[in-house]
């Protein structure tokens, strides 16, 4: 059976899943959180900082990035073939490349999984 590629936009959550954001009306932490005022309205159920945290938790256990294991974790699932990312320093574009050699364990993939709580689709259709 053949599927078409998935290719995730924004698979970082415009930056949340890095985390280098302390809270979604955080202005200072990031030049992308200074400018970026739609955040707030895809990213404003009280589970979304859950899933940051986890993220955050499960990389500093690693010893590698936030952005590492989010991206590392989404690869890893069915049809996945190419998340897009922006990259705006060369920083990011190392973490996207790492994240490829990152094999999460079933234990890590529960952790990151946990606290996600579906929404309603929002954005651009």
């Amino acid at each position: 059976m053949w599927t078409s590629p998935i290719l995730p936009w924004s698979p970082l959550a415009r930056g949340l899943l890095s985390g280098t954001r302390k809270a979604l009306d955080d202005r200072e932490t990031t030049t992308r959180a200074a400018s970026d005022s739609y955040s707030p309205h895809l990213y404003d159920h009280p589970a979304d900082w859950d899933v940051v945290e986890a993220v955050v938790s499960v990389a500093k256990q690693r010893g590698v990035s936030a952005a590492q294991v989010a991206l590392a974790w989404l690869m890893s699932k069915p049809g996945v073939t190419a998340p897009i990312v922006g990259a705006t320093k060369l920083a990011h574009l190392e973490d996207a490349i790492a994240a490829v050699e990152i094999e999460l364990s079933a234990e890590e993939v529960a952790t990151l999984e946990k606290p996600y709580v579906p929404h309603a689709v929002k954005g651009i259709l």
